[in-house]
């Protein structure tokens, strides 16, 4: 969505022109994978998206071959800048939690081979803009997987962010910017806060990787099919364009025809970074198949080379910087069948050239809060409410319970509900908690309203204050971010002395855009003005 040059108008993440026999970039300023850079190292790497899974099982398939060697090349950076946290998700039943990785992406171009291949020769050493940015999130249980698009020209609040090398504070954005503006305040972990401060989601990891990582990667698989709906030559009079060129029908796509696909935006029904978010959620699931499919990979030599160039090319948090834990987050991907796997873009509208989220996103939002499938096949869960059930901790005396109430009522739409903390406050106070305090700092985004409570000897606590205000046992949550018993009034009580728990909506908004993994009919739309 931005134009030529980085921060323009909605034209979506910039693209490159190429040949299908060539790999002569063109002129356009368009960027599609990034990264940060090593330790106390300013080197941009760019990420594509829809390598991860190439990524993650090539390192997987390797085992430990060459492990110093691929230990070495794995680069990393911080992975929250930004001062404030979102708590994890509590655990289910069997003590899971969900996995949530944040894949980035940059229009920087910042060695020879990236420049050769992403072109925009005048962006070489210039701020990087964040143009692909995808959640990634697996169940608790690892039955199903969902990833969530967010377009480049999003506004959002970007929050404050401190540079972990050189301590460098980036204040926090006066109103609404554009979201690709993120990377550029300190790195991906500020790009990791602001999603947070969007969505309430708690980031687990962010990915990266470069240009080339995708055009060997894609090699080394062997093509990936794609398909379109007639005759595509992506370019326009002005030689704007990616070069894709293909022939109605289903084409297997590697190397840097590969990366053509990946960020064609002319050609592609309207030509927007919406349609080249479907086309990129097409090749994903295509991989993912061809990945689970593809008997080559069984060939130790290409597992290797695949692996090598990808930890070459892969920026990612501490927490993932090394091939061990590469594996062990592989082995709990490869447990989502495709059938399981739905991708999405954000629902959005349109406010001049740019777009906003929308009352479906928040709705998003929240299924991948609450580990909800977006493929709608959860197993039903059981209606009966945990009211009734006890705890093995009996509550303190009401005076004798401290409570700080904090305000979360503030959404992706609408800002927080002013006031809301002192007067739930004063409610617990007339109901004999008078300790309870309000906490007028903190202006959170939570769907629904929660108590939280840090250890298993304040669970008899915060449950004596949820019964007494008409909350549910579910909203309930142990929580290591909190160090006493706290309430956060959430978005579904922005007014009033009463809480009522809404009933809620669990379907994935139609706006959304759905598409399954197991979709082998997906073909992409052609604009009739690229067609030859």
């Amino acid at each position: 969505m931005c134009g030529s040059g980085g921060v323009g108008g909605r034209t979506g993440t910039l693209t490159t022109q190429y040949s299908v026999q060539e790999s002569v970039p063109a002129t356009e300023a368009e960027g599609w994978a990034g990264s940060r850079r090593a330790p106390r190292k300013h080197r941009l790497l760019r990420w594509s998206a829809t390598t991860l899974s190439v990524l993650i099982l090539a390192v997987a398939g390797t085992g430990y071959v060459y492990y110093r060697h691929l230990n070495s090349q794995i680069q990393h950076d911080d992975l929250n800048l930004g001062d404030n946290k979102v708590a994890g998700p509590t655990p289910n039943a069997a003590g899971q939690t969900p996995l949530n990785i944040l894949v980035i992406g940059s229009d920087a171009r910042d060695n020879e081979e990236n420049q050769k291949l992403g072109g925009a020769r005048e962006t070489f050493g210039s701020t990087p803009l964040a143009d692909v940015q995808m959640l990634l999130h697996v169940s608790a249980d690892r039955s199903n997987m969902s990833v969530v698009s967010m377009p480049r020209d999003t506004l959002v609040k970007i929050p404050k962010c401190t540079d972990p090398d050189d301590g460098k504070v980036y204040a926090a954005s006066e109103g609404r910017v554009m979201t690709n503006q993120s990377l550029g305040h300190g790195g991906p972990g500020c790009t990791v806060a602001t999603w947070q401060e969007l969505t309430g989601i708690h980031i687990d990891h962010f990915m990266m990787v470069d240009f080339s990582g995708v055009v060997s990667m894609a090699d080394a698989i062997g093509g990936v099919p794609v398909c379109v709906d007639a005759n595509i030559l992506s370019r326009d009079s002005q030689g704007h364009g990616s070069g894709l060129k293909l022939r109605k029908g289903t084409h297997p796509v590697k190397g840097v025809q590969a990366l053509q696909w990946l960020r064609t935006r002319y050609g592609f029904e309207d030509g927007s970074d919406l349609a080249r978010a479907k086309a990129q959620h097409m090749y994903m699931n295509s991989m993912v198949r061809q990945l689970r499919e593809n008997a080559t990979l069984s060939s130790p030599n290409k597992l290797r080379k695949l692996a090598d160039k990808a930890t070459e090319a892969i920026t990612v948090d501490p927490d993932l910087a090394g091939v061990k834990q590469l594996y062990d987050l592989s082995n709990e991907l490869r447990k989502v069948e495709p059938a399981r796997i739905t991708m999405t873009t954000m629902p959005n509208r349109y406010v001049g050239a740019r777009v906003e989220p929308t009352e479906d996103a928040e709705q998003l939002f929240r299924l991948v809060r609450e580990d909800i499938a977006l493929d709608g096949k959860d197993a039903k869960k059981a209606t009966a409410e945990k009211s009734e059930e006890t705890s093995a901790d009996p509550a303190a005396a009401k005076d004798e319970i401290g409570i700080l109430v904090q305000n979360g009522t503030r959404t992706s739409t609408l800002a927080a509900a002013s006031g809301r903390a002192s007067t739930v406050a004063g409610l617990l106070t007339g109901k004999g908690y008078t300790k309870a305090s309000s906490d007028r700092s903190a202006s959170l985004s939570e769907a629904r309203t929660l108590v939280r409570y840090p250890s298993a000897e304040l669970e008899g606590d915060a449950r004596a204050v949820a019964k007494s205000l008409g909350i549910p046992m579910s909203s309930v949550k142990k929580s290591t971010d909190v160090s006493g018993v706290t309430l956060v009034v959430g978005a579904d009580w922005r007014e009033g002395t009463t809480y009522k728990a809404p009933e809620q909506d669990d379907t994935t908004p139609k706006t959304a855009e759905a598409l399954n993994g197991a979709d082998e009919s997906a073909c992409m739309h052609v604009n009739p003005g690229f067609t030859w």
